[in-house]
């Protein structure tokens, strides 16, 4: 395994990642969010992947997978050596991660939508063991909101009060329709505590992250801006 490296070192691992389809602007608007997560509040390490008591973080906007990759190298979980050949024909890490191939990785993400579904039937899964103080995070993007299956899921996680569920929502405005008023008061009417914070920003994020919402999900709406690029 390779040195543990800083945030500042992510863009370099990700520039090792070369190719005609990198979905660059997906993967750079959920740097900031993955590394705070992985820097300093999901419960997980390489040395744990087994353990059933560690934190499960699913990516669901996995179609710019390039930070998550880099982040899991950073920290250990990967080789370094093997971003050079990411989506080669032998490389464990495709334009999609594989729950199989990748260290760290607890879901194969495709279609978009299935990520907060998925999440709320671990937490469902781990609550019927009686593992009520583990954490389940997945990232989804504001577009990828778009998809039926996430207002069933949110609807549910609300009634249900699951608060070992959160979800992050990078909001780089993309979505179809929009979100009036916001994604987090799309959430919170439905009995989840939301923050809304600076997707960049790593302080409000660790603090969104971290405040207490016992007897409720918590979404954290990471809003990226509209530059365009991402």
């Amino acid at each position: 395994m390779t040195t543990p490296r800083a945030f500042a070192e992510l863009p370099a691992l990700i520039a090792r990642m070369t190719g005609d389809e990198k979905h660059s602007a997906a993967a750079n608007s959920t740097m900031d969010v993955l590394w705070v997560l992985y820097d300093r509040v999901l419960d997980v390490s390489p040395d744990r992947l087994d353990d059933p008591d560690r934190d499960r973080f699913y990516l669901s906007k996995g179609h710019g997978p390039m930070a998550f990759y880099a982040v899991l190298a950073a920290k250990g979980f990967l080789d370094e050596s093997v971003v050079d050949d990411w989506t080669a024909f032998d490389s464990p890490l495709g334009q999609h991660p594989d729950r199989v191939l990748v260290p760290g990785a607890e879901i194969s993400s495709g279609s978009l939508g299935h990520g907060l579904p998925l999440a709320v039937g671990t937490v469902l899964g781990l609550r019927a063991q009686g593992r009520t103080g583990v954490r389940v995070v997945v990232l989804v993007g504001d577009a990828e909101l778009d998809e039926g299956s996430n207002h069933e899921a949110v609807a549910l996680a609300g009634r249900l009060g699951l608060d070992q569920l959160t979800v992050v929502a990078v909001n780089n405005f993309s979505g179809t329709h929009g979100w009036p008023g916001g994604i987090a008061d799309r959430f919170t009417v439905e009995g989840w505590a939301g923050r809304t914070v600076d997707g960049r920003d790593h302080e409000d994020l660790y603090a969104a992250f971290t405040t207490p919402h016992p007897g409720r999900p918590l979404v954290v709406e990471a809003l990226i801006g509209l530059e365009g690029s991402e």
